[in-house]
């Protein structure tokens, strides 16, 4: 039964190696109490090295399951290699029209998942990501994780 279990995970790895299409995949759990705090912006550093593909940008959101509010206002800054910067204001949708939660949920944790940019071509370089949220309060409650994958586009 060992023997089988192991083979199971060593095949799992070597699949998910293969089909790893993603350039940059950063999270970031910094949240004491789980609160993210209005004045804290999370910082997200990467580069590109192939200008010749379209990219993916996808933000990640990690939160308590049931969440208390239907949406977040957050600011996303991308400042590109040319230290030129877009400033995207995105009402992320944490329930869906039906008032469930938006994201993958496994037990008390959610996973939301936003694409930030599809399709995009992006310049060789470094590139910055500023994530802020924008809400009415000091902090954002049942926030535990939230993460930024830069990956090609299929």
């Amino acid at each position: 039964m060992k023997t089988a279990t192991l083979c199971l995970f060593i095949l799992l790895c070597f699949i998910s190696s293969c089909n790893n299409s993603s350039v940059y995949n950063k999270n970031n759990s910094n949240f004491p109490d789980n609160r993210w705090l209005k004045v804290d912006a999370k910082e997200f550093d990467f580069t590109i090295e192939d200008d010749s593909k379209l990219y993916d940008i996808t933000f990640n959101f990690r939160h308590v399951y049931d969440y208390q509010f239907e949406t977040v206002p957050m600011i996303f800054t991308i400042i590109n290699p040319n230290q030129q910067e877009q400033v995207i204001l995105v009402d992320l949708k944490i329930k869906n029209a039906t008032g469930k939660d938006a994201g993958d949920c496994l037990s008390d944790i959610c996973d939301l998942k936003y694409k930030l940019k599809q399709k995009t071509k992006l310049a060789k370089g470094s590139y910055k990501i500023i994530v802020s949220q924008t809400f009415n309060y000091a902090y954002l409650p049942n926030v535990s994780q939230i993460g930024l994958d830069v990956s090609f586009s299929k």
